[in-house]
């Protein structure tokens, strides 16, 4: 599913620079200041900030009807829902409303019982054992209407607006007709999805509820029982109140570079709509190495081709490229996030047209195909600069081999420890040597980070369980997936020693995933696995599982296993001959090297100057610069995500 090593090279000589700006503004770092004298914030929002979730129940006459198990349909959904907001946050934004519950007939008859506020589980209850089902279907006014019920996030917040459609049947009403009602909601703001589930239903009344989930940019979960339905209802709620958390200054790119805002380094926020271009400004000096890194995160499961893109780059003058890079999905089951980074890495010479001072342009670009979600994708961006080491310091040799860290590696075993995942860079849960336990759901991507330093190297194998299927779930496969990044965000390929993907059934799969060691002069090597693993800090781990996988597991979630190995001494810095560090227990109560202190070359994850400059605070990681790739940094280059 990748693409292969040497066509990447160009934007990996510096494309992981970008990420590690991004790793330390959302760590201890100053906020870096934005155009407008606003400080680029670095704190974590509240679970669910700016996210809320509407349920629209089917009440309609049909849901009077037995479902096979001498209960009625309407029976089963209020259980359902029940335990739907039995799982949720506490606090979560959550309401109800219901159609055809007031009235035999009317395609009017939508009303909101509980409205969206901070989540109370027994009105939530007491709103659903109420209705009693009556009248006619209006989705497409329902869907409309519980928009409406849906708060816009405040202060700038990006956050998922979900909601939840649950009905036995199709729209009778008409007008408005539910298709173009959600392809409407779908392209107007970023953060809105619908869900549907269908209870018990097919032919038209299914294909009806799968397009309103594809232009709604969200998924359509089957529930042919009670079971089911309570377990796709779990799904479609938790992974709206799971959302990516995101942090950054608000900024709005151009589409064209004459009036593009003029950033500083530091984290930003932005979108994207389909077949758009972002433009964004820098003053750049001769000397400086300079990256960029953009992280676009769709829907979880919304449509996407396998190769819709998202493309990096930084442009110098009349149009003078110094490097592209783009990322894909490489699947088409559905959204994932995406990261695509790019780097200027001035040649020792300076005799490059991108090596000159002046106004540069970073441009970020997305490409979608025909019938994939056309909703604007949220955007974190990050823009930094690195100086050099100090004088006179010698770096260590580059590792560029796997050792004793490629895939016949022994890994620790024993009884996993349990874990929860976060759900970004940002929120990325630490974990050390040992073997951890996590649930997920079907199109849901987990985060991890692992502390790794000078010398060391992250080695780790994700496996996915054993676990009860429905009936014929073993015959459909899903995917399962990890990816590895560096400290800066740069996703590590695998080399050709691991692969990142593997089948999924329901039967157990695993997935052997690593890095070579950590080393200053990796950053000379060509191959893309090897050339971004230059600097110590927190290396990435997530983990997806497929959307199909909803067709296939009986529990709402489904388990999976990391075990995690750090390998090798940690040195006390980049330099040759660097002494090994005294090791500590970190606080998972594992056996490390100490924090990275920079060592005598002043690089290091930790060994941050901050230095003011043009009315902002300017964020520089001393120690980075990257003389290999230079004859190719126009190359673009092709990668997919985790």
């Amino acid at each position: 599913m990748r693409a292969r090593d040497d066509h990447r090279r160009t934007a990996t000589a510096g494309a992981w620079i970008g990420g590690a700006l991004l790793a330390l503004v959302a760590g201890a770092l100053p906020a870096a200041a934005v155009p407008g004298g606003a400080p680029a914030t670095s704190e974590t929002p509240p679970p669910g900030s700016g996210s809320s979730l509407v349920m629209v129940l089917d009440s309609s006459g049909s849901m009077g009807d037995d479902d096979s198990t001498g209960r009625t349909r309407m029976e089963s959904a209020r259980t359902a829902v029940g335990t739907v907001v039995d799982g949720l946050p506490d606090g979560y934004p959550t309401g109800l409303r219901v159609y055809g519950a007031d009235r035999p007939r009317g395609c009017t008859d939508t009303t909101l019982v509980q409205p969206v506020q901070r989540l109370d589980r027994e009105a939530v209850k007491r709103a659903v054992a109420a209705v009693q089902p009556k009248g006619d279907t209006p989705i497409g006014l329902s869907l409309q209407k519980a928009a409406e019920d849906l708060p816009r996030p405040a202060g700038g917040a990006i956050g998922t607006r979900t909601i939840l459609l649950i009905s036995d049947g199709e729209d009778n009403c008409g007008t408005p007709q539910p298709c173009e009602v959600a392809e409407r909601l779908g392209k107007e703001g970023v953060g809105l999805r619908i869900d549907t589930v269908g209870f018990q239903v097919k032919g038209a009344a299914r294909e009806q509820l799968e397009c309103i989930a594809a232009a709604g940019n969200g998924r359509y979960y089957d529930a042919p029982d009670a079971e089911a339905l309570a377990r796709q209802l779990q799904r479609a709620s938790q992974l709206s109140a799971d959302g990516y958390r995101f942090r950054g200054a608000r900024v709005e790119g151009t589409a064209t570079g004459a009036a593009a805002p003029v950033l500083v380094p530091g984290q930003y926020l932005d979108t994207i709509g389909p077949g758009e271009k972002r433009y964004y400004a820098v003053d750049l000096d001769a000397a400086s190495t300079v990256d960029f890194s953009a992280t676009a995160v769709p829907q979880p499961g919304a449509a996407v081709d396998t190769f819709d893109a998202l493309r990096t780059g930084i442009v110098y003058g009349t149009g003078s490229s110094c490097g592209t890079d783009t990322a894909h999905f490489y699947q088409k089951e559905g959204a994932t996030p995406l990261t695509s980074a790019v780097a200027r890495i001035p040649a020792e010479k300076g005799n490059h047209a991108c090596d000159r001072a002046g106004r540069y342009w970073l441009v970020v670009e997305r490409e979608s195909k025909k019938g994939s979600d056309a909703a604007p994708w949220p955007l974190e961006l990050l823009y930094g600069v690195e100086a050099a080491l100090k004088k006179g310091v010698t770096p260590a040799q580059s590792q560029p081999g796997y050792g004793k860290g490629g895939k016949d590696a022994v890994l620790p075993a024993g009884d996993p420890r349990d874990v929860r995942g976060g759900t970004g860079f940002n929120d990325a849960e630490e974990l050390g040597r040992g073997v951890w336990r996590d649930r997920i759901l079907p199109s849901q991507t987990l985060w991890y980070k692992v502390p790794a330093g000078w010398g060391q190297q992250v080695r780790y194998d994700v496996e996915f369980a054993n676990e009860p299927t429905v009936e014929r779930g073993t015959s459909t496969y899903s995917y399962g997936a990890t990816q590895l990044f560096t400290p800066a965000r740069f996703p590590l390929t695998g080399g050709g020693e691991f692969t990142s993907t593997a089948m999924y059934n329901g039967r157990p799969s695993a997935i052997r995933m690593g890095g070579v060691p950590v080393a200053w002069t990796n950053r000379y090597e060509y191959r893309s696995h090897v050339q971004p693993v230059h600097a110590g800090g927190d290396f990435y781990i997530s983990v997806t599982l497929g959307a199909r996988a909803a067709d296939i597991a009986e529990n709402p979630q489904i388990g999976v296993v990391l075990r995690v190995s750090v390998l090798g001494d940690e040195l006390a810095g980049p330099e040759h001959h660097a002494p090994v560090l005294a090791k500590k227990a970190d606080k998972k109560g594992n056996s490390s090297g100490a924090e990275d202190s920079g060592g005598t070359g002043g690089a290091g994850w930790t060994g941050i100057a901050a230095a003011a400059g043009a009315g902002a605070v300017v964020v520089v990681i001393a120690g980075l610069v990257s003389v290999r790739g230079r004859r190719r940094r126009a190359t673009q280059t092709t990668r997919g995500s985790a």
